[in-house]
């Protein structure tokens, strides 16, 4: 019943198709009535619930494909392609994107690690890239709860980063915990270095110089980042740049602009990269591209 009353939720709060904000911070909802393809897109820490409908996110190249039976959990900022390729007005795509809080994460898996630290398991190794998780009963209550502020201002001035503390805390306690906890936890260097990157995108950032930003060897660290990422290092800073330089061609930013702006000093380079990894040139790009009908 739960599911369906956050379903009934949403659509109160949008009942026509798009992406919409809420007086939440980092909570959108969105409905999709139309199939829109995979295209670029970088996703940053977040939550992604599906109350009807499907949704696919690829991750070098491997597809997860997931509706209301699953949610995602995305524990750092990854370059994907994402879209609804069987989204349909009889059957559309209804659902939830929560941003996660990279300090409250880190301030909860420490605390649930110090509450249970004489019965810890084993962390694993590296963070994993992208999650798909079961609804269990505490995610479902706690993205309830959190929605039901929309109804009433006063309760959600108040309420509103407790119940969201509570969601993050279903999420870290689910089927997608482990990969959340290793992502946040202590140990969590190629999500630190993940960061790092996301914010040097127009400089020339080395292997090296990503292993010496957590301390680790050149080895140690491509070994760790492509078991997190699936991706080696040199192959992620190639995808992010290049989907971020198609997001902002799609915005309207020129073709140079965008190459520019992403760390790339030579427009042949960026252009030869661009058709290889998406199949046509950033102006072909450019103009098949409508960034007001799509939805990341």
């Amino acid at each position: 019943m739960s599911k369906e009353q956050i379903k009934d939720l949403i659509e109160r709060h949008l009942p026509g198709a798009g992406l919409a904000d809420t007086a939440l911070k980092g909570v959108q909802l969105f409905r999709v009535t139309e199939a829109i393809p995979c295209v670029p897109a970088v996703y940053e820490p977040t939550v992604v619930s599906i109350l009807s409908g499907t949704k696919e996110a690829v991750l070098d190249g491997e597809h997860h494909i997931y509706g209301s039976d699953k949610y995602l959990l995305c524990p750092m900022t990854l370059p994907v392609e994402a879209g609804t390729p069987r989204a349909s007005k009889a059957d559309p795509l209804v659902g939830v994107v929560v941003t996660l809080d990279p300090r409250m994460m880190r301030e909860l898996t420490m605390e649930i690690e110090t509450a249970a630290s004489g019965n810890k398991q084993p962390r694993g190794g590296s963070p994993s890239a992208l999650a798909l998780a079961s609804w269990d009963v505490g995610f479902t209550q706690a993205l309830l709860r959190l929605l039901e502020l929309l109804n009433n201002p006063t309760d959600l001035e108040v309420l509103g980063s407790g119940r969201l503390r509570e969601l993050c805390y279903a999420v870290l306690m689910g089927e997608a915990g482990a990969a959340a906890r290793r992502a946040f936890g202590v140990g969590n260097e190629i999500a630190r270095t993940i960061d790092y990157l996301s914010t040097h995108l127009n400089e020339q950032v080395t292997i090296d110089d990503m292993a010496d930003h957590v301390g680790m060897s050149r080895a140690v660290f491509h070994r760790r980042f492509k078991e997190a990422t699936t991706m080696s290092p040199i192959q992620f800073v190639k995808s992010m740049r290049l989907n971020n330089a198609a997001m902002k061609i799609a915005e309207g930013m020129t073709v140079s602009e965008a190459a520019w702006d992403v760390g790339y000093q030579s427009s042949s380079q960026f252009s030869r990269e661009f058709k290889r990894m998406y199949g046509q040139s950033p102006r072909q790009w450019s103009n098949a591209t409508q960034v007001s009908e799509r939805l990341n």
